[in-house]
C-alpha cells in the first residue's frame, strides 16, 4: 500500500489559517451621518460613516462626540456609532473641526 497522504505531523506545528486584512473603503471626503434602528430593538443610533481617520483617531474622536453628546456609543470597522438619534448636533461637532458633513436616512 503506497498512500502518500500526510495524517499528522508535530514538525511544523499548529497550522494557522491565514487571516484576511479589513481594508476599509476609501471615503469621497464626505462624512455622513444615518439614523439606524434595525436589529436593535427599536432603539435608535446615529451612524458616522466617511472618516478617513485611523484606528486611535477615530476612537478619540468618538470619545469626544460621546462626551459632547451626553451618551453612549462604539468604534467598529471604521465607523462611530453614537446612541440615540443627535445627528443634528453631531453635524454641527464635526462640521466645527473642518469636516464635511451630510445627513442621510431616516
Amino acid at each position: 500500500m503506497s498512500d502518500n497522504r500526510l495524517v499528522y505531523s508535530s514538525e511544523i506545528g499548529r497550522i494557522k489559517p491565514e487571516q484576511e486584512t479589513v481594508t476599509r473603503p476609501k471615503g469621497d471626503g464626505i462624512v455622513r451621518i444615518q439614523k439606524q434602528t434595525a436589529g436593535r430593538k427599536g432603539k435608535g443610533v446615529s451612524v458616522i460613516i466617511g472618516l478617513d481617520l485611523d484606528d486611535t483617531e477615530l476612537t478619540k474622536l468618538a470619545a469626544e462626540l460621546k462626551k459632547r453628546c451626553g451618551c453612549g456609543g462604539s468604534t467598529k470597522d471604521g465607523l462611530i456609532e453614537i446612541q440615540g438619534d443627535k445627528r443634528d448636533l453631531l453635524k454641527e461637532l464635526l462640521e466645527q473641526k473642518g469636516f464635511k458633513v451630510k445627513l442621510s436616512g431616516g
